[in-house]
């Protein structure tokens, strides 16, 4: 028995790095997989069917079941159309992984628009994208009787989370609004049979590989014996458990590298300032200072 037998999954992203481990481990695990991937190039241009076609080869040839897409989950009828898919073509939805991303890095004075817009387009209006219309199909469920068992992982990351990294103001934005529509997509949906967590992940891929002054430390090989803390494999046993029927966690976001696993908490209250009549300049400038 696998810890994720007869459920039915939509990983998007999942031709390469990080998604394409969670695809074959949900697929290990008894998992139906919807292997969801535009096949563009880091930058999120052009497309390529042969990634998530090739993950389904190597899965159904392990004996998994799989299917490819090449939906754009930017667009939102594309993440419909991928949503029907995995009921259409296996009967049901029960897990949301949602891992796609690219990158436009730029600093801030230099950033065009469009760099801006394809970022934000892709992380958070994609997850958002996908989980709309997971969450309609669960609603609709709830609705009828057919109380759903389901999880949504979203993927958000240290650059929008606990380390923001110069030169990504549009992918640590879009990073920190997943890691907030997570937050509100639990309260909301909780009352559906869903369950909706993020991870921050640390491990070598195309794009970290490709972030400036993080490809050498994320290219370094193991020695014989050690752990390979950049391993994308290392990412998906997590994102398998928050996904399973026995997992009850919901509302959370977890950082997740090599062997360590941390749970993270967002904007909590550093300081309190406070006065019995009216705020002046001088009066908050005084208080401000004193925290210094």
């Amino acid at each position: 028995m696998g810890a994720l037998d007869g459920r039915v999954a939509v990983i998007t992203g999942a031709g390469r790095g990080i998604g394409r481990e969670h695809a074959f481990l949900f697929a290990q695990e008894g998992a139906s997989v919807v292997v969801n991937d535009l096949g563009g190039s880091n930058a999120g241009e052009g497309s390529d069917a042969g990634p998530a076609r090739e993950v389904v080869e190597e899965i159904r040839a392990a004996g998994g079941n799989a299917v490819a897409s090449t939906e754009n989950v930017a667009d939102w009828s594309g993440a419909k159309n991928l949503v029907d898919q995995a009921v259409r073509e296996f009967g049901r939805l029960d897990v949301v992984v949602n891992n796609a991303g690219i990158l436009r890095d730029a600093f801030i004075a230099g950033l065009e628009e469009f760099q801006w817009d394809a970022v934000i387009a892709v992380h958070l209006k994609g997850h958002a994208a996908v989980l709309h219309h997971a969450a309609a199909y669960w609603k609709a469920q709830s609705k009828a009787g057919n109380q759903p068992n389901a999880a949504v992982i979203n993927t958000a990351s240290a650059s929008g989370t606990t380390v923001p990294n110069a030169g990504q103001a549009n992918y640590g934005a879009a990073k920190a609004g997943i890691a907030a529509l997570t937050l509100v997509a639990a309260e909301e949906l909780g009352r559906y049979g869903v369950r909706v967590n993020a991870i921050a992940p640390i491990a070598r891929t195309r794009l970290t590989l490709a972030t400036p002054g993080m490809g050498a430390i994320f290219a370094r090989e193991p020695e014989e014996g050690e752990l390979d803390l950049f391993s994308p494999a290392n990412i998906s046993p997590l994102v398998a458990y928050l996904a399973s029927e026995k997992c009850s966690v919901t509302g959370k976001v977890f950082a997740v590298q090599g062997g360590c696993i941390q749970q993270l908490r967002g904007w909590t209250v550093d300081k309190t300032a406070e006065t019995n009549g009216p705020w002046t300049i001088d009066n908050v400038g005084d208080h401000l200072a004193a925290w210094d």
